[in-house]
């Protein structure tokens, strides 16, 4: 479901359940979650987002506006660092021991390197049966320009970074680049296939393009 808020437009994630009023949730990515009473209509919903648009708006300008400028990252014991949409101080992903920063930041990313691998070996098989497809081998790799990658021979990339986003969107990249195995180029087709196993994809498209700038070591 989207709604249009002092020209943008925002995907919302609906949930529905045995409540008896509407309420709005913003988490720390900007992502808007309306939770409403079985049943409720989506001219409701969208009246009642749209009623508190203002909050809404001024909520999404102060997290831009904190996040305007990358922060530099602290490579010691507290320094806190993203991993699967949440922040950890160091210590909690990897042991930091005596090491200078250089070799911590070097330890960070192979973390996140054997993460995102084991993360893809888990979660990709579902969508691989759900798409009646089979890659022929993917590999984790660092980019600076792109998520995941799809070859002629069907062999598929995913970028170490994901590692540091949201399961959900970790599901879409890998659901991408299966898609790609069908469809090689990004017409109405794989649009519609990709919509057909994850229907909120473009929610997670927009937290890519919004944080994926902070999305680095």
């Amino acid at each position: 479901m989207q709604i249009q808020l002092e020209d943008q437009t925002f995907t919302l994630s609906v949930q529905y359940s045995k409540r008896k009023k509407i309420s709005l949730q913003i988490d720390g990515a900007g992502r808007i979650t309306v939770k409403a009473p079985k049943g409720t209509t989506e001219e409701v919903i969208l009246s009642a987002v749209q009623g508190h648009s203002g909050w809404i708006t001024e909520k999404l300008r102060e997290q831009a506006a904190a996040r305007q400028v990358p922060k530099a990252k602290e490579y010691q014991e507290e320094g806190s660092f993203l991993y699967l949409g949440k922040e950890f101080p160091l210590h909690e992903l990897i042991t930091t021991g005596e090491r200078d920063a250089e070799a911590l930041k070097a330890e960070l990313k192979k973390f996140y390197f054997n993460s995102l691998k084991k993360i893809v070996n888990e979660r990709m098989p579902q969508y691989q049966n759900q798409l009646k497809v089979k890659p022929k081998s993917f590999e984790i790799v660092e980019s600076r320009t792109k998520w995941g990658s799809c070859s002629s021979d069907k062999k598929l990339t995913f970028n170490y970074r994901l590692a540091m986003a949201p399961p959900e969107v970790i599901d879409y990249v890998i659901i991408h680049e299966l898609c790609h195995l069908l469809h090689m180029n990004h017409d109405r087709s794989f649009w519609r296939r990709l919509g057909s196993v994850m229907p909120d994809y473009k929610r997670q498209e927009e937290f890519l393009a919004r944080f994926g700038q902070f999305m680095t070591l």
